[in-house]
């Protein structure tokens, strides 16, 4: 390139800078997925399965760090302060939506902080209590709590996850007087149930299934409008009389705004290649996690529709906002 062909491309890369961002490469080092939970838990899990693959088709490391606390906001800040580049991605979920509903002030602005890049994966909640408890059916915890006012201990995982307003739900809608106990993570919530700390947990079922399974905690109702896939005999909790209480889960990946169109569609196409992957497949669907491929404006309408949803289910059920 001659001297003056130097300076006029350069002329014209300062004059048109999209042009200088599309013609860097992407990406140029590990990518980062910033997940608001602990690990072993559902989002971990989808997170590690899916960027195992995405790491081969983008060609560079897909690292998982793990932020959990605040309600997902101390990740989420992470992500929204983070160079809009594409290389930090943030795993968003209803969890998240559950935070703009529920809290009344956030560092930002949850719709405007972040552009989504695909869905991932939708799941269960399912309500459990110790095996070798007392508590062998729905309608055991029901009467329990009903006939001991303020003494049922039904554990979470953090305040502000989908896990812990669908258990103030699910205390509202059964119209019991019993306590919800946020933990650190699903595993802080499976040892205390298993230990005599707590009557009941209620959680996302992919992390608890290998405890199902090992006949170390008996599902007592999923809380969704449907019985679950991995456990058809379990029935819903609306079956059993709590009405009202309709809450499943889903999760995706998102990274902060104004990132170029063109590298979000490029992680959409990695993500979605993961999701059709039939190890991933197998992997998420063995734990209960439907894979759930789409656009950037699928992930969208998930997460504005549910942040609308949640915030309903707030007002209606009397809880105070944070």
């Amino acid at each position: 390139m001659t001297r003056r062909q130097f300076l006029l491309a350069s002329a014209a890369a300062a004059l048109c800078p999209t042009a200088a961002v599309a013609a860097t490469k992407f990406p140029a080092k590990a990518v980062r997925i910033v997940v608001p939970n602990a690990p072993g838990g559902a989002a971990d899990i989808t997170a590690r399965a899916v960027g195992e693959h995405m790491a081969r088709t983008l060609g560079q490391p897909v690292v998982i760090d793990n932020r959990p606390g605040a309600g997902g906001v101390v990740a989420g800040q992470t992500v929204a302060n983070a160079a809009p580049d594409g290389h930090t991605l943030l795993l968003i979920s209803s969890g998240t939506a559950v935070s703009a509903a529920l809290f009344k002030a956030l560092p930002f602005d949850t719709l405007k902080a972040f552009t989504p890049v695909a869905p991932l994966a939708t799941f269960d909640l399912v309500i459990v209590a110790n095996e070798g408890g007392d508590f062998r059916t729905l309608g055991d915890l029901l009467q329990f709590a009903r006939q001991n006012p303020g003494k049922l201990n039904l554990g979470t995982p953090n305040i502000g996850t989908t896990q812990h307003l669908a258990a103030e739900l699910f205390k509202s809608a059964a119209g019991l007087d019993l306590q919800v106990v946020p933990f650190k993570g699903t595993p802080d919530v499976i040892t205390a149930i298993r230990s005599g700390q707590l009557h009941a947990g209620l959680d996302i079922l992919s992390p608890l299934l290998a405890q199902i399974q090992g006949k170390a905690l008996r599902p007592l109702a999923v809380t969704g409008a449907r019985r679950s896939r991995v456990l058809p005999d379990v029935p819903t909790a609306q079956e059993l009389g709590v009405k009202g209480l309709n809450a499943a889960s889903w999760n995706g990946l998102a990274v902060p705004a104004r990132t170029p169109a063109a590298v979000v569609e490029q992680l959409n196409k990695a993500v979605n290649a993961a999701l059709a992957d039939a190890g991933v497949r197998q992997k998420l669907e063995a734990l209960n996690l439907d894979p759930h491929p789409g656009t950037p404006q699928d992930a969208a309408r998930m997460l504005s529709g549910d942040i609308r949803r949640w915030s309903e289910v707030i007002d209606r059920a009397g809880i105070a906002r944070q």
